[in-house]
């Protein structure tokens, strides 16, 4: 049984769910997220909420059960609240800053990284920290790992961009003979 596949989602106001067989569909204002089940699991809406059953005993259903719940509900929540990650940059002479839909980060190299953000994700800049935010949590993700990917953090002396929270684990440098 599948500890996350139980539980119901329940519905906010301002949120229209609907269901066409194995499409659920969520849309708030301008914005409308699918999820194609598949035919794999089975899906309910009862009383404000959805509910997400096996379609069969078999391997397969079980495994997508939870898998499914969890889409819809990051869906529900990326609508409601949304989602962000925090990035910092760290070196001397690297800076970032947002023009339009455009990421422009100065990062040592000879030239500058102009990077285009997809539909649906933001990017704000406080000082040396880049917030990345939108309602589509693997979008998100995926552009915060992008970005990070551009120059990752170095152990010597830290420089790089990094997450926030993220630890960098210092290694020493080179020791002089006496």
């Amino acid at each position: 049984m599948s500890r996350i596949g139980k539980q119901p989602i329940s519905i906010p106001k301002g949120i229209d769910v609907s269901l066409n067989s194995t499409v659920l569909s969520f849309k708030k204002g301008n914005i409308t997220q699918e999820l194609d089940t598949k035919g794999f699991v089975n899906v309910e809406l009862k009383d404000g909420s959805i509910v997400f059953s096996p379609k069969g005993e078999d391997r397969q259903s079980r495994a997508f059960w939870g898998t499914y719940r969890s889409l819809a509900h990051n869906i529900v929540v990326g609508l409601t609240d949304g989602f962000s990650k925090k990035l910092e940059v760290n070196g001397v002479g690297y800076r970032a800053a947002v023009k339009g839909n455009v990421l422009e980060l100065n990062l040592g190299f000879s030239h500058s990284i102009n990077y285009k953000l997809p539909e649906g994700v933001q990017a704000s800049i406080e000082k040396n920290i880049i917030t990345i935010s939108g309602y589509n949590k693997q979008n998100v993700g995926q552009v915060a790992a992008e970005v990070r990917e551009f120059r990752p953090p170095e152990p010597y002396k830290g420089k790089g961009i990094k997450y926030v929270d993220e630890r960098i684990i210092r290694k020493a440098g080179k020791t002089s003979k006496k």
